[in-house]
């Protein structure tokens, strides 16, 4: 488990790094009704790379674990979305893998609080 802490942590920077790189690709997946995709992108790479660090530190992994949670649970939404209306995602993914996404969700959730509470 030691090993998957900053794996974790690595994975999260990386992803919410890209925000930042291809913001274009994840203003696409915002649902329209949410508006403010430029914002809800920015912030949602801000709070994948705070909770990336964070969870390479004992002191912040816990919270970092319980933010990272909580913004897996926000984004949720937008793999539904991508999953429902997946013509409007051709070339992003195969349809199948779209809705993959929406159970995988809970999988992540359950890995991200498994590792936070990780204690070294």
């Amino acid at each position: 488990m030691r090993t998957s802490i900053p794996i974790t942590g690595v994975l999260f920077v990386a992803a919410g790094t890209l925000h930042f790189v291809r913001p274009a690709m994840y203003q696409k997946i915002v649902p329209p009704q949410l508006g403010h995709a430029a914002e809800l992108v920015a912030i949602s790479g801000i709070a994948e790379i705070a909770g990336g660090v964070g969870l390479m530190f004992p002191p912040t992994r816990r919270a970092a674990g319980f933010g990272l949670i909580a913004l897996l649970l926000a984004v949720w939404p937008a793999n539904i979305y991508m999953a429902v209306d997946a013509e409007r995602f051709v070339g992003v993914a195969p349809t199948w893998a779209l809705w993959a996404r929406v159970p995988l969700q809970i999988g992540l959730i359950w890995w991200v609080e498994r590792v936070s509470r990780t204690r070294r």
